[in-house]
């Protein structure tokens, strides 16, 4: 069964960043875009399983602080090695100021 998540609030994250949120043992990255839109993702990177939070993120890119690989993270794509697997996403809605992930 699906539920949607009260995430974070609108303003806890800054344009072209991110933060972590941990829930029911998983880790979740959610971003929000420099068009002031939000996405969600896996909070650990594909390649070594480091967390995302500490990570860059340029436009619409996370590049992981270890060994700078990038996903986009509107779609999960990996976009540099030396990750080539691509990040879960999750849906993603903004009511009355909070943000909701959509997780199984």
């Amino acid at each position: 069964m699906t539920q949607w998540i009260d995430a974070c609030a609108t303003d806890a994250i800054d344009e072209e960043d991110l933060i972590r949120f941990d829930h029911a043992e998983a880790t979740y990255a959610i971003y929000h875009s420099p068009d002031g839109q939000f996405f969600a993702t896996a909070g650990k990177c594909t390649h070594e399983n480091v967390h995302l939070s500490d990570g860059l993120v340029m436009d619409y890119v996370i590049e992981c602080p270890k060994h700078n690989g990038q996903f986009d993270y509107r779609t999960g794509e990996a976009k540099r090695a030396p990750v080539c697997i691509n990040l879960k996403t999750y849906p993603v809605k903004v009511e009355g100021g909070r943000v909701f992930i959509q997780v199984a």
